[in-house]
């Protein structure tokens, strides 16, 4: 059975990358005869129900066809703000929104909120109470903060 999620995985990487997308994160939960597999996609830009749907059915018809399960039931989505950012290019969208940052530096780790005011090649500038520029490869944790002002 193990095998057959590492295929789904695999599957659900190559349908979200010819689509456009990255594959963030899949969750496989359930019984055997109550299987519930969800897909976290997201892209450059926000991601719309219709690509979710589009992603959906492209998985759905690959699993079928591998017959790699009997019953399950495919939940395709985009990552709630509550899952950090795990790509470079997921960050452009999201200048000038609030981020809780987790990073390494040479003395250990540091964190901070800051809202993100540009990315460059691979360095994030956020603006605290001073202007922060961390490198992507140093970035732990990243999290987008909700406001709703």
């Amino acid at each position: 059975m193990k095998q057959n999620f590492e295929n789904i995985r695999e599957i659900a990487q190559q349908v979200a990358v010819s689509d456009g997308l990255f594959l963030i994160d899949l969750v496989v939960r359930g019984t055997e005869n109550s299987r519930v597999i969800e897909v976290f996609i997201d892209g450059e830009k926000n991601v719309s129900a219709e690509e979710c749907a589009m992603v959906s059915r492209e998985i759905s018809k690959k699993i079928d066809e591998q017959e790699l399960l009997k019953s399950y039931r495919l939940d395709v989505s985009s990552p709630g703000v509550d899952r950090p950012l795990i790509y470079l290019k997921q960050f452009p969208k999201h200048i000038n929104r609030l981020f809780e940052i987790e990073f390494n530096k040479a003395d250990g780790s540091a964190r901070f909120k800051g809202k993100l005011i540009s990315v460059e090649d691979e360095v994030l500038t956020f603006r605290s109470n001073e202007e922060i520029k961390v490198k992507f490869k140093d970035i732990s944790e990243a999290k987008v903060i909700v406001s709703f002002n």
